[in-house]
């Protein structure tokens, strides 16, 4: 049995995010990270949102930033340098877009707005800097989820099967207007 975020919800509440506040016209990049399922799926589940507008294009995806701060700021950086017009980035997780918003700093750049994934601890003095770029977070929550998984793994141990092989844990969307009401990863 597996427990885990709903990593597709999370790319698609970015997506929406990110096409409501680009009214559904703009260029994106995507800041991907290595290529197992939790990153896949929140790509795969952004990529989905994003195309449901034809004049929001993804001009970049294929970049691995390693989903490390360290990886965030040298692809950012690349991408700042070869990319003249950007109107949002997607970072697969909080890392990444911690990295890609100092990436702007250091390049004085101002003109877009950064998405990530995980609502962790490192991410809210972020959304409460209105000097950061970062907008919004899909945030886990890790209590829920080890929550889940001790009933779980309590009813293996009496002898019961899991009603399903996955369970999949939603995720919520934190941003820079409701970020002083999120409780972070508390119980």
């Amino acid at each position: 049995a597996t427990v885990t975020s709903n990593n597709k919800q999370a790319g698609t509440k970015d997506g929406a995010f990110v096409a409501d506040r680009l009214k559904g016209k703009g260029q994106i990049v995507v800041v991907n990270g290595p290529p197992v399922t939790a990153v896949t799926d929140r790509v795969e589940g952004f990529v989905e949102e994003i195309k449901k507008h034809p004049d929001l294009k993804i001009i970049s995806q294929d970049q691995n930033a390693g989903g490390s701060r360290d990886g965030g700021l040298r692809v950012m950086s690349d991408l700042l340098t070869a990319l003249p017009k950007i109107d949002a980035v997607f970072a697969i997780n909080d890392p990444t877009a911690i990295g890609c918003d100092l990436a702007a700093k250091q390049a004085q750049r101002k003109d877009f707005f950064i998405v990530g994934v995980d609502g962790s601890p490192d991410i809210v003095p972020f959304l409460k800097d209105s000097g950061s770029l970062i907008a919004a977070t899909a945030a886990q929550d890790p209590y829920l989820m080890a929550e889940e998984a001790v009933k779980i793994g309590y009813n293996i141990m009496q002898g019961k099967t899991p009603k399903e092989p996955l369970t999949l844990i939603p995720v919520g969307l934190i941003t820079k207007e409701n970020v002083d009401r999120y409780a972070g990863w508390t119980k």
